[in-house]
């Protein structure tokens, strides 16, 4: 009789218990990846979406297991998200401390009065660094002019030559947009010999030019002045293949304004540079100067010092420029300098090797550029997940992850996905949209996934918000509706 009263009793004590404590919500129920999935397609139900052609991946790290995935082995052009590939290979291949070497060379006699007679040889490694806008420190071209000077220096005769044979003279890859070529700073031609990234500065008052460096390119147009304030557009155009440059349009008396245009010949650019340097210096210049590719003979450096040197930051410090700030010039450099022999082929064949040694599935992938520019480029969202799970782990992984934008706080997330723990690698081109990267779900899984979205006929920030609101309902398992 005492344990049936006792059996009792707890029964009761159950039944209690289920009139004060209220049944678990639907959503509780519900294992939290149906919920993050339901809210992830919810989302791309949406009526302004479907028009796009979506490939989206997402797996948890710790677990392997798929999160999420649609049209995932589709191969879809990834524009800037291509750069994770290029850095990730190269931390790989090159290593994080790797730094680019610029040397100058003398070969030739010196007067007692201070003149070199004979050939000063600017060898390039590639670095995208060199003159650069972004690096800090002095100007290398400066710093050597100043230098010479102080060494005693007064005049250089003989020839200028600059050797840009790290890589080969091809400075635009396949699937490159005509109009970014001519005209868009942040499509500069690569080179061998690469000096402040490939473009010109012009720097406006009213509608008086002045370039530096000085005299390499011809401004026959100038725009027109006009009365007033503000600032209207006016067109910029250059002919491919030359260094003439046309502005067309009105601006303001009072305008002051500075662009940056892409050069021809990059290798010609860099000496031209290095002569105004030297003279503003003042030290003459009655040399020649010679791309390494017009001699009949190419240079030997054997049994030469370098007179100058100039080291690139670390590998580290290029690769966070390149992925934070999307630098499609960098990018390219690193690729080429990936090649063994100099080349977008061979950039190409040292990132599917690695792709490869990691397990990825590259059957089917079209590498290109470095930098994603190329709409021949394309890319599964399979490979780029498996991409960020191989550096997840890998010796490099905190180079890696120091190179991605910080939603909320850095880069080209400065604006975007604040709030949330995600590290993250954006792509634009025209009709095409990117999203790739980790992020922490609920409960503190960590995520590695790949968002695009190509051939929309709606805006480009609209595809760029659902994305938003995708990484974001990765975040939470929770779909968050539009604004507005």
């Amino acid at each position: 009789m005492p344990a049936r009263r006792a059996a009792l009793a707890a029964v009761l004590a159950l039944l209690v218990v289920a009139l004060v404590v209220p049944p678990l919500a639907a959503d509780d129920e519900a294992p939290l990846q149906t919920r993050t999935q339901a809210a992830v397609t919810e989302i791309l139900n949406e009526p302004d979406l479907p028009s796009a052609i979506w490939g989206i991946y997402v797996r948890d790290l710790a677990s392997g297991r798929t999160v999420y995935s649609h049209n995932s082995d589709k191969n879809l052009i990834p524009a800037s998200n291509l750069k994770l590939f290029t850095t990730a290979a190269a931390l790989d291949v090159l290593g994080s401390d790797y730094r680019y070497v610029t040397r100058l060379y003398f070969d030739g006699t010196t007067t007692s009065d201070g003149t070199l007679r004979g050939d000063l040889l600017l060898r390039g490694s590639g670095d995208p660094t060199f003159g650069s806008r972004h690096a800090e420190g002095e100007d290398p071209f400066e710093a050597w002019a100043e230098a010479l000077r102080a060494s005693g220096v007064r005049r250089i005769e003989g020839r200028i030559i600059g050797d840009d044979d790290a890589f080969e003279d091809q400075p635009y890859a396949e699937g490159w947009d005509v109009w970014h070529v001519a005209t868009e700073s942040y499509a500069p031609g690569a080179g061998g010999l690469a000096y402040a990234d490939n473009l010109v500065e012009l720097n406006l008052s009213g509608s008086n030019v002045r370039t530096s460096p000085s005299g390499y390119v011809e401004v026959r147009r100038r725009p027109r002045t006009r009365h007033g304030g503000g600032y209207s557009p006016f067109a910029v155009e250059r002919e491919l293949g030359t260094n003439t440059i046309f502005l067309n349009g009105a601006v303001s008396s009072r305008y002051r304004g500075t662009m940056r245009i892409p050069i021809d010949n990059p290798t010609r650019f860099a000496l031209h540079a290095f002569a105004e340097a030297l003279e503003d210096e003042g030290i003459a210049v009655d040399a020649g100067r010679y791309d390494v590719d017009d001699l009949d003979r190419a240079p030997s450096y054997e049994g030469l010092d370098p007179l100058m040197t100039h080291v690139s930051p670390p590998l580290s410090e290029i690769v966070r420029r390149i992925n934070v700030e999307s630098d499609n010039f960098y990018a390219e450099q690193l690729f080429r300098t990936l090649s063994e022999d100099g080349t977008t082929r061979g950039g190409a064949r040292r990132v599917l090797a690695f792709l490869e040694n990691s397990g990825v599935d590259t059957e089917g992938l079209s590498i290109r550029d470095g930098s994603g520019l190329s709409r021949k480029d394309l890319v599964t969202p399979q490979a780029m997940v498996g991409l960020l799970e191989r550096m997840n782990r890998h010796p490099a992984r905190g180079a890696f992850f120091g190179s991605l934008a910080e939603g909320g706080r850095s880069g080209t997330l400065r604006s975007r996905l604040g709030n949330i723990d995600v590290l993250g690698k954006t792509g634009s081109l025209e009709y095409v949209r990117a999203l790739s990267g980790y992020v922490t779900g609920p409960g503190g899984s960590r995520y590695a996934f790949c968002v695009i979205a190509n051939n929309y006929t709606t805006s480009g920030g609209t595809i760029a918000s659902a994305m938003d609101r995708i990484v974001r309902a990765l975040a939470t398992g929770q779909r968050v509706p539009a604004e507005g």
